[in-house]
């Protein structure tokens, strides 16, 4: 993002909350049992979940938001955020809608005087933080210049620290005058604002995000952040691409949405901007797992499944190989059943369900060929082929491919997770 996000004032009720408690959220997502009777053998556990039911016009949940109030002179942003339902209430079709208006309807005064412009900004600091997990939101974007939707955490300890040694991790931002085009960015001490660390990622063909509900996501793990849109990993980061400054990102952070109109980055709005706009959020959650920070899944001969060279790219083999605690053998379950190390997923090659069809590491993508069961057995399953995870020719040395084969009930077909 190009400048610090930091405002003047809206963030001081948070930061009062945040110093009084930071309360993390520990209700459990029932997870139902498939229907052929496996088990997942990590379910994955929703510790905070908002998909914004409830009756046209009203607030959101109170005991997992709050609203900041207040305009923000550091980025230079147009607007005021308000508190109530005029810029931040629910449809009554399962979403939160957040709208940006030109309008000022009670006088109120911003850094550069009278305010043009009213939206919402909305918080979990008091109600809900986390440590790792997979941190997700679906969202309908707006559209127009000088328009700036974002989806972000912050440390709970801004208010011992500051910005940015309190770290902020920046899920999803867009700026209008991008359309087809989300970012994704870490800032903390010495690579903040413009300096900040991060990619982005375009959608095909010119799409534009404001035309359809996308899923923005991070899996975060100790000292690894990963990126997607829509299953789709565009970026890894660890400390390792901090050139030798701090990494904050291992400690608890709150969420934030916010639709801000104007600034530094995005621009001011000019005559091609329509309003009203509407970020508009059909959910968000946090899911874990007894494993989210990453274990190792021992298999025969007491060795670890890994991925080849701990090599990212597409295609690389995932194998059996002693266990050595590496991050090429740390895996974690995602909230869609998937199995994950170095950002991306446990896949079965080309789709195939045929015994003998080998496992690879690829890109999250959300097809049934990413998709894992652990039965009470200690078999891991892909549903799709019914097929086991095998050791091929029960070859215990080091480098053998793993790949589906028919359940057997064999020990090249046995996993202990953790």
């Amino acid at each position: 993002m190009a400048s610090p996000r930091l405002p003047r004032r809206c963030l001081l009720a948070a930061l009062s909350a945040v110093l009084a408690f930071a309360a993390v959220g520990t209700a459990q997502a029932d997870t139902p049992a498939p229907a052929d009777g496996r088990a997942p053998a990590v379910a994955a556990a929703a510790v905070f979940s908002d998909t914004f039911d409830g009756p046209a016009g009203a607030p959101v949940d109170g005991s997992k938001w709050q609203l900041e109030t207040g305009d923000n002179v550091n980025n230079h942003e147009r607007q005021y955020y308000t508190s109530g339902t005029n810029n931040a209430v629910l449809d009554g079709q399962g979403h939160l809608v957040i709208t940006a208006r030109r309008e000022n309807p009670a006088g109120y005064q911003c850094w550069y005087g009278t305010c043009q412009y009213t939206s919402a900004r909305l918080n979990t600091a008091g109600r809900f933080s986390a440590q790792y997990g997979h941190v997700e939101a679906r969202m309908k974007i707006p559209r127009g210049q000088g328009m700036w939707p974002a989806f972000w955490m912050l440390g709970t300890d801004i208010g011992d620290v500051g910005w940015p040694d309190s770290g902020e991790i920046d899920v999803m931002e867009n700026v209008g005058f991008e359309p087809s085009v989300v970012h994704g960015t870490i800032h903390g001490p010495g690579y903040y604002g413009s300096g900040g660390i991060g990619a982005a990622y375009s959608l095909p063909g010119g799409q534009a995000y404001a035309d359809a509900f996308h899923t923005f996501a991070v899996d975060w793990a100790p000292g690894s952040i990963t990126w997607s849109v829509d299953g789709n990993v565009y970026q890894r980061r660890t400390p390792a691409d901090l050139g030798g400054k701090r990494w904050v990102f291992d400690k608890p952070f709150f969420l934030i949405l916010n639709l801000a109109v104007g600034g530094y980055w995005p621009g001011d709005p000019d005559g091609s901007t329509v309003f009203p706009q509407q970020l508009v959020v059909d959910s968000v959650s946090v899911t874990t797992g007894d494993f989210a920070v990453g274990r190792p899944i021992r298999g025969l001969g007491g060795k670890c499944v890994d991925v080849a060279g701990a090599n990212t790219a597409n295609g690389t083999p995932v194998q059996l190989y002693g266990c050595n605690g590496t991050a090429a053998q740390q895996w974690t379950v995602g909230s869609d059943g998937t199995l994950r190390a170095l950002g991306k997923c446990l896949d079965v090659t080309g789709n195939g369900t045929a015994d003998g069809t080998k496992v690879q590491l690829w890109d999250c993508t959300g097809g049934p060929n990413q998709k894992w069961v652990v039965t009470g057995a200690q078999d891991i399953v892909n549903p799709q082929a019914d097929k086991c995870l095998d050791v091929t020719d029960r070859n215990t040395a080091d480098g053998t491919r793993l790949q589906i084969w028919t359940c057997s009930g064999g020990t090249n077909q046995k996993w202990t997770v953790g």
